[in-house]
């Protein structure tokens, strides 16, 4: 499984090689970026927008303009998210729309960004229930999009559920049908179940973990040449990242996942 450490400071780009996870929400705000010294991967930080403006509130242009300019202007980018819409609770209840909808609005706009940017943007399944994800796999077909052929699937709607075991049910039966997944932001208790199921994942639970052991006055576990909280800091999230890819891959034979209808 190939790891991509999320970080909310873009000046890690031009300060480390390790594979970085960045929202297009942080790259906006700036005007100069460092060119990547490693590969990245963007976020089109898809959940604020939903949570704040109940809508997207660019343009697919403006995005795709976006997608272009940083690839050109940073390097090294090695896909990008499209413009999809999440699936939880709290944001369906803020469109007003339902699962279906937030699918078909995914695959349209994957579509379109696809015409432009090319093989940069990846598609991505959204959904919530067991069910939902599956039905996702059959509309990309009827779409005339062969999942199967894709280098990489992002799988959203997955890191707030706070049930490692459903969370490994759904990438495990997606898995099993030939998909080569990347699952996004999930939190660092299940990354080794899904390290056996997923092509890659990203995480940015380093910054919480820092912050809840600075704030429970827990030893830091690297050096820092800062005072106050880990939160930001790039020593204890690379640390981190460490820790975790030497944890060995639980295997998901071993881990307890329900017994979920596959009837769809």
């Amino acid at each position: 499984m190939k790891f991509w450490l999320g970080t909310h400071e873009v000046s890690w780009l031009g300060r480390t090689d390790v594979p970085l996870f960045v929202s297009r929400r942080r790259l906006a705000r700036q005007k100069k970026w460092a060119r990547a010294l490693g590969p990245w991967a963007l976020d089109s930080g898809g959940f604020t927008e939903l949570s704040m403006n109940r809508r997207w509130s660019i343009t697919l242009d403006q995005y795709a303009g976006e997608v272009e300019r940083w690839r050109d202007e940073i390097g090294n980018l090695a896909w990008c998210a499209p413009m999809d819409w999440m699936c939880e609770p709290s944001i369906l209840r803020g469109t007003g729309l339902t699962v279906r909808e937030h699918q078909a609005r995914t695959i349209d706009n994957f579509g379109l960004l696809r015409e432009r940017l090319g093989p940069t943007v990846v598609p991505v399944l959204q959904g919530w229930e067991f069910q939902d994800y599956l039905r996702h796999v059959d509309d990309y077909a009827a779409a005339g999009v062969d999942l199967r052929a894709e280098p990489l699937i992002g799988v959203g709607s997955v890191c707030r559920r706070g049930r490692d075991a459903e969370i490994v049910a759904i990438l495990a039966e997606l898995a099993s049908r030939d998909l080569s997944l990347h699952a996004f932001g999930v939190r660092s208790q299940a990354l080794q179940a899904v390290a056996e199921v997923v092509a890659s994942a990203d995480s940015m639970a380093w910054s919480s973990r820092a912050r809840n052991a600075h704030n429970h006055g827990e030893p830091r576990p690297t050096p820092c040449e800062h005072v106050g909280s880990c939160a930001n800091c790039m020593t204890f999230a690379l640390w981190w990242r460490e820790e975790q890819l030497s944890r060995p891959a639980l295997p998901v034979r071993d881990y307890q996942v329900p017994l979920i209808s596959r009837e769809v």
